[in-house]
């Protein structure tokens, strides 16, 4: 049966913190591989007045619009999509009255972290499915921190948590039940490896990201919690380690171990600020060293991330912090799970003896487990559509 002709509202975060590609494509990679099987979509960008760039500025002025318009551009979205200042009917992009009219026919909303939250825009799509992308935060926030979480708006939830309410995760479901997915991504933006020009170990991350939660003795931290456990890495191996880092400069402590243990920081705005700058990044590592939220690897939730599903898609092999994903993933060729320093010098040490085999594994495990086409196709037939 074809896709329903009824548009599909996606709606993320590209704009609200500009200069992240990697968090733009996050989004993207729902938009533009449910355009790939068909489906109509658009793209809706809540913006919260304390998030325009500069302070002060009108919306059609901020750095906001302006990356946002770039990105939509550069993949031909700019005639499916708005950013959409809060409470107000101002956009960049489709016109209110535009997304209102898009609104009352859509089939269904991919509400990723529950961004759009305007009831006209909202209540009555049928299908409303809520993306969750940080497994363990949201669940806690909710049930421990009285936050809304906006779930009540929602009739559908998917999770990349694949383990979020088996027994191993103790994080609370909310009374939901969560579908497990793996991140999409389209392939045919991603996979096509050629030389490595970054000749070691690549990531891109941000030091913090939001509040730690403590709950039941355990603190459900950040990647700076995580990764200081294994500072000194760099300096116990031949391999070069490269941060695509966002890092506050006030960090002085952790800027100087950093350093002082051979870790070799890139600027991120310059590396991956845009959604292109980040693709050719990822394709231009020989491999990467992911880091998880020590959160997700406290919660034992099965968190795996987007963008070392990018890696993989580029034939990149990885090297990913265990967060309990290896029940739900071949490991040992192409990705590697690690819990110690050990387990990523000795991650390595395969890679390095047999490139070839690795990038190709990354590959194929990419296109078994993250290829947007089935990703997706199987989200769209759970929810009806």
């Amino acid at each position: 049966m074809p896709p329903t002709r009824s548009p599909i509202i996606v709606s993320g975060m590209i704009a609200g913190d500009p200069y992240q590609g990697g968090a733009a494509w996050v989004v993207l990679q729902y938009v533009l591989g449910l355009q790939q099987l068909g489906y109509d979509v658009y793209l809706i960008e809540p913006l919260a007045a304390s998030s325009v760039r500069p302070a002060g500025a009108s919306l059609p002025d901020s750095e906001n619009a302006a990356y946002f318009r770039a990105a939509t551009q550069a993949f031909g979205l700019e005639g499916r999509s708005a950013l959409l200042l809060d409470n107000t009917h101002d956009t960049a992009g489709l016109p209110y009255d535009s997304l209102r009219r898009i609104s009352q026919q859509a089939a269904a909303l991919l509400n990723i972290s529950g961004m759009l939250n305007r009831e006209e825009l909202v209540n009555h799509i049928p299908v409303r499915v809520y993306v969750d992308l940080d497994p363990a935060f949201n669940q806690l926030w909710h049930a421990t921190q009285g936050i809304d979480m906006r779930f009540t708006q929602h009739n559908h939830f998917v999770t990349v948590g694949r383990s979020l309410g088996r027994p191993e995760c103790p994080i609370p479901t909310c009374g939901i039940e969560w579908r497990p997915i793996f991140p999409p991504v389209v392939l045919s933006y991603f996979a096509k490896p050629g030389a490595a020009f970054y000749r070691g170990m690549t990531t891109v991350a941000n030091w913090r990201g939001y509040g730690s939660i403590h709950h039941d003795g355990v603190h459900y931290g950040q990647k700076a919690h995580s990764l200081r456990q294994f500072m000194d890495l760099p300096a116990r191996s031949a391999e070069e380690f490269l941060l695509a880092l966002s890092i506050h400069e006030g960090e002085h402590k952790d800027l100087a171990a950093l350093r002082n243990n051979r870790w070799r920081l890139l600027d991120t705005r310059c590396i991956a600020g845009t959604p292109r700058q980040y693709l050719n990044f990822v394709s231009a590592s020989k491999a990467e060293f992911g880091i998880a939220k020590s959160g997700y690897v406290a919660a034992r939730c099965g968190w795996f991330s987007d963008r070392t599903a990018c890696y993989l898609a580029a034939g990149r092999p990885v090297v990913a912090q265990e967060t309990g994903f290896s029940a739900h993933l071949p490991c040992g060729e192409g990705l590697f799970a690690f819990r110690t320093a050990y387990d990523v010098l000795h991650a390595i040490d395969e890679i390095n003896a047999d490139y070839v085999r690795h990038s190709r594994a990354a590959s194929q495990i990419a296109a078994e487990y993250f290829d947007s086409e089935r990703v997706l196709s199987a989200l769209m037939r759970d929810v009806g559509l």
